[in-house]
């Protein structure tokens, strides 16, 4: 054999090319469709990637949590770059806090571990009242989040390891109360100022658009006119109905169910009753009690000997300041209503009875039941509709959870079709178009979940058309969904939305004018202070912007205190433009003694804020980091452009 090896080798080396380099085409290959399933890098943290399924994961998972604590937000604040970016930015944070604390060996301990996981309020709500962890809820909960303990636990020792980080740093921060007075004073500062406000709508009116004019805006401004992507999906619900629907009770059950449940089924019985107290609390000494008792029976034997003075014995008498003076009446009630002996009492007696003395840890009552409201039964065949609605819900709720597992991985494993997992659970597949990413106005059931329309919208299932996994849209509600047909966000025709772009045109213009004129009258004002045309003086500060623009505020606070009285132009952007006439700088009324004490607090933690983002910038030089993504670009929210 070896000597045939030798004699041959030509032919065993192509032998084995023949076998190996397929394999290692093959293999090289899906290892590499596999990394690029996994995304382009989209940021760089000491040497490592952070990849666009990275940042996928990180902004779903996000988005579910804020979803989770705040229900009522409105999803497609989200649904964002600017929201996108934050998600990023906040995984780069960690990627650069991680290497920091491999870099100073800061690493948690075991009993540091427990004790961050005690002061998990969520976590200890699984204890036991002998203190155990209940772990198969523990298993569940973190299962949620699609970890196991152990993965759960290496998160919050990588967590506890990251704020050790700037732990240091954030607790030696020192602001003496005289550079925290000056910059907090500085900031409250109150100007007086007289402005002339140059309105857009003012403007607009004198802005005549050809349809020129209106086609050339809406080229150059498309991107303003995109209708939203949508879909034609199908999907199928699973929920306890779904199950009820395959259920059959047979009517000897209904009959034995209705024989145990009868009193339940048909009502309680409910007294009316009017009684006197004579209040003795529990705790009382015994003689007090033994007076409260001799009292009791004297009362009993005068309304005995005339019982339809009871209501007047009881207005006089009782001490019980709710039913006192309506005669000791108690209206109707049911068992379980009343403390034991008084009930076991009440509802032995007749209509029209009054009752020995009654001890009760009150005091000692006297009872006399004025009504008695009978329940009517009903026959078998009356409530059997009822009974076996109500028996099938039962077991539907039981057969639930087997069923949320059958549907959970049909969904999965035949990923190209909901058929199958609708035909193996008796499911209806439904159809529904033009779905976009929000929920529709009036929308329900899972059409209604932002939940399902994210998943219905992650790139697998746009790109693939693969069936979402089952998703939660509901209290014992699962749902699965596929896009059948997909239309991308595009530009919506011209002619549609000319309405839309002449307004638009109409208001860019008209701000533009009030600008124009704005910065006309600025300069003349500025040449001739007198000729200025104001508005009455008012004080303005950050704490009180007296209904101005924010943008308005800000310049007027930045002008410089040396050189006033001042003019400064202020580019409102849309609204329009301002010009404004800084008067005099006013001081702000001296706080007292405790808010003083808050300021400093406040500014201790925002001067700490501020050193811990001076070192996270240093670390991110240090691990050479690198977000490769452009920022979203997006205007600043005060519109602030000051003219000089």
């Amino acid at each position: 054999m070896f000597d045939f090896v030798r004699k041959h080798t030509k032919v065993m080396q192509f032998v084995l090319f023949l076998l190996v380099f397929p394999s290692f085409v093959l293999f090289g290959l899906e290892g590499y469709n596999r990394y690029k399933e996994k995304g382009e890098p989209v940021a760089r943290v000491d040497g490592h990637d952070i990849l666009q399924s990275d940042w996928d994961n990180a902004h779903k998972a996000e988005v579910e949590r804020i979803r989770q604590s705040a229900p009522n937000l409105d999803p497609k604040m989200f649904d964002t770059p600017e929201a996108r970016y934050t998600t990023l930015e906040r995984l780069v944070r960690e990627r650069v806090l991680a290497a920091a604390a491999v870099q100073s060996k800061l690493v948690t301990s075991d009993a540091q571990l427990a004790r961050e996981l005690q002061s998990n309020q969520l976590i200890a709500s699984l204890r036991g009242p002998d203190g155990k962890l209940d772990m198969v809820r523990y298993r569940q909960l973190v299962g949620g989040q699609g970890m196991t303990p152990e993965m759960f636990e290496n998160s919050v020792r990588q967590d506890v390891s990251m704020r050790q980080v700037l732990a240091g740093l954030g607790g030696s921060t020192l602001a003496t109360g005289a550079v925290a007075s000056t910059a907090i004073n500085s900031f409250l500062e109150k100007r007086e100022v007289q402005t002339a406000m140059f309105a857009t709508p003012a403007f607009a009116a004198k802005v005549n658009a050809s349809d020129a004019d209106l086609e050339a805006y809406y080229k150059q401004n498309i991107a303003q006119f995109q209708a939203p992507e949508e879909a034609v999906i199908e999907y199928v619900v699973l929920d306890p109905d779904a199950v009820m629907k395959d259920i059959s009770v047979p009517e000897a059950d209904l009959k034995t169910y209705y024989d145990q449940n009868i009193q339940r089924l048909t009502g309680q019985e409910e007294r009316r009753a009017s009684h006197i107290l004579v209040a003795a609390p529990k705790g009382a000494p015994a003689e007090e009690r033994a007076k409260a008792k001799a009292k009791a029976e004297q009362l009993l034997a005068a309304v005995k000997k005339a019982p339809d003075s009871f209501a007047e014995v009881a207005k006089k008498n009782s001490q019980d300041p709710g039913s006192a003076a309506k005669g000791g009446d108690l209206d109707f009630f049911a068992r379980g209503a009343m403390a034991k002996p008084f009930e076991d009492v009440a509802f032995s007696l007749k209509k029209g009875e009054i009752s020995d003395v009654v001890e009760t840890e009150f005091g000692y009552h006297i009872i006399r039941v004025t009504d008695i409201k009978a329940p009517k039964q009903r026959s078998f065949e009356e409530m059997k509709p009822q009974l076996e609605t109500e028996l099938k819900k039962q077991q539907a709720t039981k057969k639930f959870a087997e069923a949320a597992d059958i549907f959970s991985n049909a969904v999965y494993e035949q990923a190209d079709s909901l058929k199958p997992a609708a035909d193996k659970l008796k499911l209806q597949v439904q159809t529904a178009s033009g779905i976009t990413r929000l929920p529709a106005p009036g929308a329900k059931g899972p059409l209604a979940s932002p939940k399902f329309l994210s998943a219905l919208f992650a790139p697998d299932a746009v790109d693939k058309k693969r069936n979402t996994e089952a998703t939660e849209t509901g209290p014992s509600q699962l749902a699965s969904g596929r896009i059948v047909k997909y239309t991308p966000a595009h530009a919506r025709p011209f002619a549609e939305v000319k309405e839309q772009v002449r307004e638009r045109l109409v208001a860019a213009r008209g701000a533009e004018l009030a600008k124009k004129e704005g910065m006309a009258k600025l300069a003349a004002w500025k040449a001739n202070p007198a000729s200025a045309e104001l508005q009455p003086a008012i004080t303005v500060s950050r704490e009180d912007a007296q209904k101005q623009p924010p943008g308005l505020v800000e310049a007027a606070l930045r002008a410089d205190p040396a050189a006033l009285p001042a003019f400064v132009g202020v580019d409102l952007g849309p609204q329009g433009y301002a010009v404004v006439k800084v008067v005099k700088v006013l001081p702000r009324e001296p706080a007292t003694a405790e808010a003083a004490k808050q300021e400093l607090q406040q500014y201790s933690r925002a001067w700490g804020q501020a050193e811990n983002m001076a070192y996270y910038n240093m670390l991110k030089d240090r691990f050479k980091t690198e977000i490769k993504v452009p920022k979203p670009a997006s205007a600043r929210s005060d519109g602030l452009v000051v003219a000089r």
